[in-house]
């Protein structure tokens, strides 16, 4: 299999600790960790005074592969993800055709497989059309089902405002149940209201109104009692809001909690403050909101109300992004810069790298029960990245990874930099350079605790 990999003198973070060590890669696994002699075999990394951290798995993203490829697909969007220091993914729902159906999973999966640089996993589908099907399913063999992007598809298919077929799917289903979380009526009767105001040229700037903190909460609040009620694991994707972290709880270890959810680093990095300069290239659902939720968030993050963070990765061709309110397309790249915006909050000393690692490596493998990957474990695939804490860089589209071709980030200056990502034992980036001639690996989920 892959060379062995000498890491030497790198500051190792992990597990709530930050301490000096070498580290064994071998046979795609973690052989040692500890002091270790170099063989005349081994490829040497020098790490001294540079940072090594788990490959950050992020649990939620959409890379448009297949049917929506003009935008991104499974070979370029992984590409970027690894050079921003991300190993393994979960990719959401809502390509073309919708992943609804065990054959179409499979052939993403298979698609995947040819394409796909870094590990990868699916979420399954399930909406209006389709849950009658999913509650026949082993649905535990599924890393997750969810319902996200799939309500912009066809109208009518947001489970969170659905309380019936919430009530049908959280009886029955024995996976995590990931759910975009917004009650669409209130979003409707505010966006009539815009509507009759300024036509279809609404400014951004009302979108956090328009995609309200009421919509959010009422709708969150809502399906975290239908799930209580029925012993349901349910995970709340992109919280946005201050008011909504306070369904959540901090009081037991992630483990064991029923009740989940997650930040995306664009809801931590951007505020309301933004929608002038950037107007629709920051128009996400839910929408990114006030200063005050952004702290919230924050908070939320550190005091462990919020497990995971995660990207919601959604490449859409800049035209479509630059079109009038209602025609403006949600979502925006993310994936290659999400360890450097949390390493800048580092660098500001809002947030540990221990925390960091914790939220971004440990707890989306807890989360979703991911086999052997998250930490800096012997025996875990050496799955890893290589972080130079002062080395200082501009985000410029000659820098951009992504099909799409842009980021709402140009422009920002990142005072960190990721060196080296490691996949599976093998180097796959290397200061710039990529290894494309083995490709990322299917991950296992495990009945086991981390």
């Amino acid at each position: 299999m892959s060379q062995s990999i000498l890491i030497k003198n790198s500051t190792i973070v992990n597990e709530g600790k930050s301490f000096v060590a070498d580290v064994l890669l071998s046979d795609g696994l973690i052989e040692q960790i500890g002091n270790i002699a170099i063989e005349s075999n081994y490829k040497v990394i020098d790490g001294t005074g540079k940072h090594l951290f788990p490959g950050i798995i992020d649990g939620q993203v959409h890379f448009r592969d297949p049917g929506l490829t003009y935008k991104g697909d499974l070979y370029t969007e992984s590409k970027a993800a690894i050079a921003g220091g991300v190993t393994s993914f979960i990719d959401m729902p809502n390509t073309v055709p919708n992943i609804l159906t065990i054959e179409s999973l499979r052939e993403k999966y298979e698609i995947a497989s040819q394409k796909s640089l870094a590990n990868y996993s699916f979420f399954l589908g399930v909406n209006g059309d389709n849950i009658d099907e999913v509650i026949k399913m082993d649905t535990s063999q599924f890393i997750g089902v969810s319902d996200d992007g799939l309500y912009f598809t066809k109208k009518g298919n947001l489970l969170a405002d659905s309380p019936e077929k919430m009530e049908k799917l959280f009886a029955n289903c024995n996976s995590i149940i990931a759910i975009h979380s917004e009650k669409e009526e209130i979003v409707e009767a505010n966006e009539q209201a815009f509507k009759k105001k300024y036509g279809e040229n609404i400014p951004a700037k009302f979108h956090p109104i328009i995609r309200s903190t009421e919509g959010c909460y009422e709708a969150t609040k809502r399906a975290i009692a239908i799930a209580k009620k029925h012993n349901a694991r349910l995970h709340i994707l992109h919280l946005t809001t201050e008011a909504e972290t306070h369904l959540f709880q901090n009081d037991i270890p992630l483990k064991e909690k029923k009740i989940t959810t997650e930040v995306s680093v664009h809801h931590l990095w951007f505020s309301d403050k933004d929608y002038d300069q950037l107007g629709m290239l920051i128009k996400w659902n839910p929408a990114i909101k006030s200063e005050k939720d952004k702290q919230g968030l924050l908070k939320a993050l550190l005091d462990d109300r919020v497990d995971i963070i995660t990207t919601d990765h959604a490449p859409h061709a800049l035209e479509e992004k630059l079109k009038p309110y209602f025609q403006s397309m949600s979502g925006a790249p993310m994936v290659q810069h999400s360890l450097n915006c949390m390493l800048e909050f580092y660098k500001q000393g809002l947030i540990s790298l221990e925390k960091i690692v914790e939220k971004m490596c440990h707890n989306p493998a807890i989360l979703y029960r991911i086999k052997n990957r998250g930490f800096i474990r012997e025996g875990y695939f050496a799955d890893l990245t290589l972080v130079d804490l002062n080395s200082q860089w501009t985000v410029a589209k000659d820098n951009l990874l992504y099909k799409c071709g842009w980021s709402p980030l140009e422009g920002t200056t990142f005072l960190t930099a990721i060196k080296q990502t490691f996949v599976n034992g093998n180097l796959v980036y290397d200061n710039g350079r990529f290894n494309e001639t083995i490709k990322g690996m299917e991950i296992k989920i495990s009945t086991q605790s981390n």
